[in-house]
């Protein structure tokens, strides 16, 4: 959401100024929205964001001849400012449009904060994994439960829309939903133990009040999402809320939504987001998502030959957000000189659970390989960094990740609210327990804003060790 609205503030600068500084101007909010978490540190970002639009707005529209700062200016004491433009004397017009511009901002910022500190959030995330993952799930047999099977981004778009505007939900109404989820979970959810206690949870929660502020069905799907979820420490445990009518079956997939989500993809070159040879000859490569190999193993496959004479290389994960396994398979199958097993607990095996190793050509088998990893890395770039970890393969420098790793189907209770419940739990051949709700936790720990920087030097310590 803080992007969003920065990339809208952004339009108030002429054309070509957003052309040319606004990726970076976007990804220094991205450094420092990473870094700067909790209400006062977000709310410390945005009074630098909006004194820095405040000044520099006039001056790029006053100046000839507008000027970018090399690097971005270090505060005193903290992260780095938003500064872009040489200093110039200022006019009282620019102070009260600057003036205007704050506390209209200001205005909505709070706004938000305040909305989002009465309901934890519903991650983009797991949306992702619910809806782009190949879901293996049975068909539902009751109509109050009705089953969305292999679901893509388009569906899910079309399906959950805004709570706005809905009609005050009543005891009645909540009652309802409750029953339906509690009967999905004892029906669906692949630990019957764990089902039956988070079932209890909820009957506890509704006995003592705790839903009956929650009268929009938005916040009462955070409520409720909340209280499963801190029952059972299984972050994939999800109520949703839809204002338009969710449909009776799983949407059928067309070869129009499938262009779509291939188009989408493509236009975000498949989530990678760099691929390039450091100093030293490292390859680095920044990942953001984990997107379906029909659509993207090309461009997977180019990325990876980029880097292909390396003597390292680096996995950014940290902005991750998961994806599919046969994504994760596809990349690890470039570092193992023959085919290893991916753990996923997503379910059974199957032929994507097997890397396809040796990878024709490949040079990266055997070279030194580091992934980076934040607290907001999740779901599938959890399994590649867990399997890794695991196989002795790979060296995870940065932060403990999210926790997110069963991922399931999706089960419709009634016209707007359904549930994602994670249906079967795999067997996992390095032990009992996988990340869900614990994270995997890296080799090295340093703040994610570090971790490429000691990637690179343990890179080169090791390189020049040979």
């Amino acid at each position: 959401m803080s992007e969003k609205i920065y990339a809208w503030l952004l339009r108030l600068y002429p054309p070509h100024f957003r052309e040319k500084y606004g990726d970076e101007a976007l990804e220094l909010l991205r450094d420092r929205a990473r870094d700067e978490t909790g209400f006062f540190r977000t709310l410390r970002l945005w009074l630098d964001l909006l004194t820095d639009l405040v000044i520099s707005i006039p001056r790029v529209y006053r100046s000839v001849r507008p000027a970018l700062i090399g690097s971005a200016v270090q505060r005193v004491g903290g992260g780095p400012a938003f500064f872009v433009l040489e200093d110039g004397s200022q006019r009282l017009p620019a102070f009260v449009f600057g003036g205007i511009l704050s506390l209209a901002v200001l205005t909505i910022v709070f706004g938000l904060l305040i909305h989002a500190g009465g309901q934890k959030a519903v991650g983009a995330s797991a949306h992702a994994d619910f809806a782009s993952s190949s879901l293996r799930s049975r068909p539902s047999l009751s109509a109050t439960s009705e089953n969305a099977e292999n679901w893509q981004p388009d569906s899910v778009a079309a399906a959950f829309q805004g709570a706005g505007g809905a009609a005050p939900m009543d005891a009645a109404e909540r009652q309802r939903v409750i029953d339906g989820a509690i009967a999905n979970l004892k029906r669906f959810y692949f630990d019957k133990d764990v089902a039956l206690k988070t079932a209890d949870a909820l009957l506890v929660h509704e006995k003592h009040g705790d839903d009956n502020a929650a009268t929009q069905g938005e916040v009462f799907a955070g409520v409720v999402t909340r209280q499963m979820r801190d029952a059972s420490h299984d972050m994939h445990l999800e109520l949703e809320y839809s204002q338009a009518p969710l449909p009776m079956g799983p949407p059928a997939e067309t070869p129009d939504s499938l262009e779509r989500y291939r188009q989408r993809m493509l236009q975000q070159n498949c989530m990678i987001r760099r691929a390039e040879i450091l100093s030293h000859n490292v390859g680095y490569l920044k990942i953001d998502f984990f997107p379906d190999a029909s659509v993207c193993g090309a461009m997977a496959k180019s990325a990876m030959a980029s880097v292909n004479d390396a003597d390292a290389i680096i996995f950014d994960l940290r902005d991750s957000t998961g994806g599919l396994e046969n994504m994760v398979a596809l990349i690890a199958s470039y570092l193992f000189d023959h085919p290893e097993y991916m753990y996923s607990p997503r379910g059974a095996p199957t032929e994507n659970s097997w890397t396809r190793s040796p990878v024709p050509g490949n040079r990266l088998a055997d070279k030194p390989v580091y992934v980076l990893t934040s607290s907001t890395t999740w779901s599938g770039a959890e399994q590649f960094s867990y399997d890794l970890k695991n196989l002795k393969r790979a060296t995870l420098i940065g932060e403990t990740t999210r926790g997110g790793a069963h991922a399931g189907a999706f089960h419709r209770i009634d016209d707007h609210f359904g549930m994602g419940i994670p249906e079967e739990k795999a067997i996992n051949p390095f032990g009992k327990a996988d990340w869900e709700g614990v994270g995997v936790g890296p080799d090295v720990r340093v703040k994610a804003a570090d971790a490429l920087e000691t990637a690179r030097k343990l890179a080169v310590s090791k390189l020049d060790g040979k």
